[in-house]
């Protein structure tokens, strides 16, 4: 199967690992046809001659400089733009995250499901961490109902919003997906030339989402694929995790996003719909006693950036300022 595919990895001041993450991919990658692009995001840290000298001698795999941290969007841009090392496009753009492992037949899985559905716009792989856990990778688009859904934690609602619930669990067969987390996720390349790359305005989340979103409206359908498997550490080169304080440029990309689904009276509804979730969660939480599901500060700090996004005229200027901001 002659089927080209471009494997793109970001690195951002993980230069080991990333160059572990490298090593997975080519040996996933011997069999097909194809390159590694590694992208060192500007880490100024000496990444990229650390990632010059661990790839001297592989085939197939070459090392560049994005010239800017402008987050993980922009520096897959740099990295799918470069295409082959004979200035030809790929068939397919895989992006590997630097803190991703995959198994040797992962990648091929992705190409091969791609090759025989041609109306499949990408497909997502099962992620597990490393003591062998599944992560839930697998995703329904947000909406107004899915924030009110997550903020309010409550049997009755979850089963009434079943349809709007964000996650989708682990899936044990091929399921269509509306999004996938972009550690381990192929993109056909004709897609991409359709719908465009990533938005750059995103620094970091939301931009998978916004880009897969992008790919539904045209006509495309996105998999999860659970035999093509993906071991993730998670959270290394951003310092992100699930229950750790969100960083401004986290609430300015959610807010983005939910402007560009249906302008900004839309992305106002979502937070409102999230407070009225949160209070309902916050008066079963005193009755029934129970800890608290929502992560410290998250409410005053959703408040806070809404209201500054709503400004007029700010929207744009506070997502550019997140992004410069984290990027130092």
């Amino acid at each position: 199967m002659s089927a080209r595919v471009l494997t793109v990895i970001l690195n951002y001041r993980t230069p080991e690992m990333t160059l572990r993450a490298a090593q997975a991919a080519r040996v996933a990658m011997a069999k097909l046809a194809g390159e590694i692009v590694i992208v060192d995001n500007d880490s100024g840290d000496g990444s990229e001659r650390i990632l010059r000298e661990g790839t001297a001698g592989w085939p197939k795999t070459r090392v560049i400089q994005s010239g800017r941290n402008g987050g993980y969007g922009a520096g897959n841009n740099v990295g799918i733009r470069a295409g082959l090392s004979d200035g030809t496009k790929p068939d397919f753009v895989y992006l590997l995250n630097s803190d991703a492992f995959p198994d040797p037949d992962a990648i091929a899985r992705l190409r091969n499901y791609l090759v025989a559905n041609p109306d499949c716009g990408f497909a997502g792989s099962r992620i597990v961490g490393e003591d062998g856990g599944d992560h839930v990778t697998a995703f329904r688009f947000h909406s107004v109902w899915s924030e009110f859904e997550r903020a309010a934690h409550t049997g009755p609602i979850s089963k009434l919003l079943r349809k709007h619930i964000v996650p989708m669990g682990v899936p044990r067969s091929p399921m269509r997906v509306d999004w996938c987390a972009g550690a381990s996720v192929m993109f056909r390349q004709s897609v991409l030339d359709r719908v465009g790359l990533f938005d750059e305005r995103f620094f970091l989340y939301f931009e998978e989402t916004d880009l897969c979103h992008r790919i539904a409206e045209a006509g495309w359908h996105g998999m999860f694929l659970p035999d093509s498997r993906v071991v993730h550490v998670g959270g290394a080169s951003t310092g992100v995790t699930e229950h750790v304080r969100k960083p401004p440029y986290w609430f300015d990309s959610r807010f983005l996003y939910f402007t560009k689904r249906g302008g900004r009276g839309y992305a106002a509804l979502a937070t409102l719909a999230y407070l009225a979730g949160a209070g309902i969660w916050t008066l079963r939480r005193i009755i029934e006693r129970k800890d608290d599901r929502i992560a410290p500060h998250f409410l005053r700090d959703l408040v806070k950036h809404s209201a500054r996004n709503l400004m007029p005229g700010a929207a744009a200027s506070r997502v550019g300022k997140g992004a410069r901001e984290a990027a130092r």
